[in-house]
């Protein structure tokens, strides 16, 4: 970062004679190079330095104290709009105007006082250089008491009112995947799947947080070592390993997952470093207390409104509200997009992660409080929670084809044998699956064979006998495969045999099927109109079963 003196080099005779008047340096002489020493000189000199700190006005100081903790650097754009505009004058006008001793704002009194800068810096990872408002590096070594961070709390903690509704974390999230991942195998419609979940499905989320994880490939379809060892791992490591996939993601982006937002165009926003600002914060607050999500989020408005935007750019971004397609753009928008996306993170995400707790008010759907769970420290630092139940539980088995999960079972017990099945509706946190004929040719085209599950069953089912009739059947599917169908079909009786052979030899007569007796034929699905209409011609006239019931 620049020196003093690159802050100095280019200023002219009055800036300079201003700059020592701010600070009490006496000088000697009017020899430009020779003040200039002067200047950086005593700027420098320990004395000096307190005495001026100390009189610098509180706005003024709190703006030297947000870019000392940043590492002594903000984009101009941030910097201005919190403390600002340094309104441009030439020599004339400037000894006219005084802002040196008339400042507009906390921006031009450290101006005046060389304490910043403004110069286009590359930053780490951009293409393009950045304005910013800087302090000088041999001036913020000296400025290090400024660099603590603030004692202060980011927001308040919740009111009474506030954390009415506790929802504490659980791990259904887990149970979920599990579901989801044996459905995208399975290729069961997103409808059907629905029935079949503890929540409301999440896909865009799930899809990002399972490709983070490295647990789907590029077409969105399960990958199948990461898959066993995800599913085979305990419930505890499962869960931080999706939270460690997602804290550092650098494709799982928040603001593009976010409904009711359409991103458009080919901008790029960094989201993990938004995501690591979120997560700073976060774990500063007390372990514990609730606290008032509004607050907090106004916090970050008034305190790091640029957390997910360094330059401070409000505009290039083209970000489309889809309900009413209007562009989100400039910061009078704020909350609808940047402070939408904190309050998106901790629902949406760190909620079903298991690392904060949410609350309510009375009565009210909208989340209102959180606080850190307390299985947070842990998945934040990578590692498996405590309280996480064991997959200790039972696989029922019945003749009729019929299985019943538990929802303790492992899962990876569960996901095989979904595979295998046909899904029922969950019902009181069990998950009930049926062997057909359907649902094991599906399985013979994933590659999977009746014998695989006969296996699973045997291993799984230990201490209880197998039913028989439901073996064999794997066993006999396996070696003939469907040995009985069901067909839907019309029934045709008529009164006698003649009105059959009328009907044989009428134009109708490629619309019959198998015939069952004199009197008794099958008609083909969708053809009894066109039956009827060939009976009348021939002078008979018929009617439904339901018809003859009908009052």
């Amino acid at each position: 970062m620049p020196l003093l003196m690159d802050v100095l080099s280019g200023r002219d005779l009055g800036f300079l004679k201003m700059v020592a008047q701010a600070w009490g340096i006496e000088l000697h002489g009017d020899d430009r190079a020779a003040v200039l020493n002067q200047v950086i000189e005593g700027i420098l000199q320990h004395e000096w330095r307190d005495e001026v700190l100390e009189t610098l006005p509180e706005r003024a100081r709190q703006a030297l104290q947000l870019l000392a903790q940043n590492g002594g650097r903000l984009s101009w754009a941030v910097f201005t709009r919190r403390f600002g505009e340094v309104r441009p004058f030439g020599p004339g006008k400037r000894e006219k105007e005084r802002p040196d001793l008339n400042p507009i704002s906390p921006a031009e009194v450290l101006w005046y006082r060389a304490m910043i800068g403004r110069a286009f810096l590359q930053q780490p990872g951009e293409r393009e250089p950045v304005e910013f408002a800087y302090i000088p590096d041999d001036l913020l070594d000296v400025l290090h008491p400024l660099t603590q961070p603030d004692e202060h709390p980011f927001g308040r903690p919740a009111s009474p009112g506030e954390v009415e509704q506790p929802v504490v974390v659980n791990d259904d999230l887990l149970d979920d995947l599990c579901t989801y991942l044996a459905g995208l195998r399975a290729g069961i419609a997103e409808e059907e799947l629905k029935k079949h979940l503890l929540r409301p499905m999440n896909t865009p989320f799930w899809q990002a947080l399972l490709r983070s994880a490295g647990l789907l490939d590029p077409q969105g379809q399960p990958v199948a070592e990461p898959v066993r060892a995800f599913l085979e791992a305990p419930r505890g490591e499962a869960l931080a390993l999706l939270v460690s996939a997602w804290k550092s993601s650098e494709s799982f982006n928040e603001l593009r997952l976010m409904p009711g937002l359409i991103c458009e165009g080919d901008w790029q926003n960094d989201a993990l470093r938004a995501r690591q600002k979120v997560l700073e914060r976060l774990q500063s607050l007390p372990v514990g207390s609730w606290w008032s999500l509004a607050a907090f989020v106004r916090a970050f408005r008034e305190e790091d409104p640029d957390f997910q935007r360094p330059a401070g750019d409000y505009d290039s971004w083209f970000i489309r509200r889809a309900s009413d397609d209007v562009y989100l753009r400039g910061i009078a928008l704020w909350d609808e997009v940047d402070g939408a996306l904190i309050r998106f993170m901790l629902v949406e995400i760190l909620y079903p992660l298991g690392v904060v707790d949410l609350a309510k008010h009375a009565h009210e759907d909208v989340v209102s409080a959180f606080r850190l769970s307390g299985w947070a420290e842990s998945l934040l630092q990578g590692s498996a929670p405590q309280g996480l139940p064991a997959e200790t539980g039972k696989l029922k088995v019945f003749s009729s084809g019929v299985m019943i999960a538990e929802r303790t079972l492992s899962r990876a017990v569960r996901y095989q044998v979904a595979r295998f099945c046909e899904w029922d509706e969950l019902t009181q946190g069990e998950y009930r699956y049926r062997v057909t004929a359907r649902s094991l040719e599906r399985a013979a085209a994933q590659g999977l064979r009746p014998r695989m599950l006969v296996a699973l069953l045997r291993k799984q089912v230990e201490k209880t006998v197998l039913p028989p009739s439901l073996i064999q059947g794997l066993e006999r599917w396996e070696s003939a495969g469907t040995q009985a169908s069901f067909q839907h079909a019309t029934l045709l009786r008529v009164a006698s045999p003649e009105v059959l052979n009328a009907l044989k030899r009428s134009r109708a007569a490629r619309f019959l099927g198998e015939e069952l007796s004199p009197t008794v034929v099958l008609v083909r699905r969708g053809a009894e109109d066109k039956v009827r209409e060939a009976l009348a011609e021939l002078g008979y006239f018929s009617a439904l079963a339901d018809d003859e019931q009908a009052p």
